[in-house]
């Protein structure tokens, strides 16, 4: 006689566990408040400081938060939250120095700012006069206007070769390298290497704003030509594909389908370059020169740019010094807000140059 097994019974929905226990979303509001409790009273019996009460909450509130939800959830959560309290301590770390340069800046900086200090010029300002940084912005925004206008062309053509022409030549791989090579020059090489061959021209001592954006294209190229090879490099292949079988002959393709489709990262890549040499004085030091006017001829006679105006200012800032390093901070301020503008307007231009996606 043949025994017939029940079948098990199955399982309902109360006897399966679909949750595990979780701490609740204000866990880590109360860890970081009791963190900072026990820091600052441990802090307070030690006579630290406030840098040392935040450092010591930072660290209780890492071990305390993993800790807590080992205890509470399982492992593999508990090393999820100390990884994340971790990525975020690196992060607040990292903002640390950009919060307290900047605002150091602001502070010391913007009583200085008023209409008379960005229209006027150094021109026979004597002791504690205020002044103008009017022709160091002008320089600066001409010498960087001219070092852009001979360094994009060259790099975006440069890597436009890398990658649609000679991708898998033997002097691609020797452009590379030598920009690779470029890419790591300090600025004042490449102001002595403008000064030497501006020498062989017009003699010794020569100081001209041309000179300066010459040095500064030598340090612009390589940025530009390693942001637009990677950008092109992102293009996908079933673009010119595409765009071949169209019977669309090679430089069309390249000019038509490609570079639109990286407009936005080579402009990112351009507006990285600018910022990279806007505030360079090495090379400017060198070639450019420092005058307490205003020159718009670029062929002719030094030209102050923002840089060469702080170090000066600051170096040399004259009777009383105050004056001078107040000078400093302000032109420094200025830098960092033409610098933010340049920022700004590439992120607005990549926008709109951004291809078109819709459904």
């Amino acid at each position: 006689m043949t025994t017939l097994t029940p079948a098990p019974a199955p399982t309902t929905r109360s006897s399966m566990q679909l949750a595990t226990p979780t701490l609740p979303r204000w866990a880590p509001l109360l860890v970081a408040a009791l963190a900072l409790a026990a820091s600052t009273l441990v802090s307070l019996l030690l006579g630290w400081g406030p840098v040392a009460i935040v450092v010591l909450a930072i660290v209780l509130f890492i071990a305390g938060l993993p800790l807590w939800s080992r205890l509470v959830e399982d492992g593999r959560r508990a090393k999820d939250r100390l990884m994340t309290c971790l990525v975020w301590a690196a992060f607040a770390l990292a903002l640390v120095p950009l919060f307290s340069l900047v605002g150091t800046v602001v502070a010391k900086g913007l009583p200085q700012i008023n209409a008379e200090f960005l229209t006027y010029s150094m021109r026979n300002v004597v002791g504690d006069q205020q002044g103008g940084i009017y022709h160091a912005i002008m320089g600066t925004l001409m010498i960087t206007a001219l070092a852009a206008a001979i360094s994009i062309p060259i790099g975006i053509f440069c890597a436009i070769y890398l990658v649609e022409y000679g991708a898998t030549s033997r002097l691609a791989r020797w452009i590379t390298f030598l920009v690779d090579v470029m890419t790591g020059i300090p600025s004042i090489v490449a102001g002595l290497f403008a000064y030497a061959l501006f020498v062989l021209f017009f003699g010794e001592g020569v100081r001209m704003g041309l000179g300066g954006a010459v040095a500064l294209s030598l340090l612009m190229v390589p940025v530009v030509v390693r942001s637009t090879e990677e950008m092109l490099k992102l293009v996908p292949g079933d673009l010119r594909e595409a765009s071949y079988a169209l019977g669309v002959p090679k430089w069309r393709t390249v000019s038509k389908v490609v570079l639109p489709t990286a407009m936005s990262g080579i402009i990112t890549g351009v507006t990285l370059a600018i910022a990279r040499v806007i505030g360079e004085t090495a090379p400017l030091l060198i070639i450019a020169g420092k005058t307490d006017g205003l020159n718009m001829n670029m062929l002719d006679g030094p030209v102050t740019t923002l840089p060469v105006f702080i170090y000066f200012s600051y170096t040399q800032p004259g009777l009383p010094p105050e004056a001078g390093q107040a000078r400093a901070w302000g032109a420094a301020l200025v830098l960092i807000v033409i610098v933010m503008a340049l920022n700004l307007l590439a992120r607005a231009i990549g926008k709109f140059f951004a291809p078109k996606t819709g459904r």
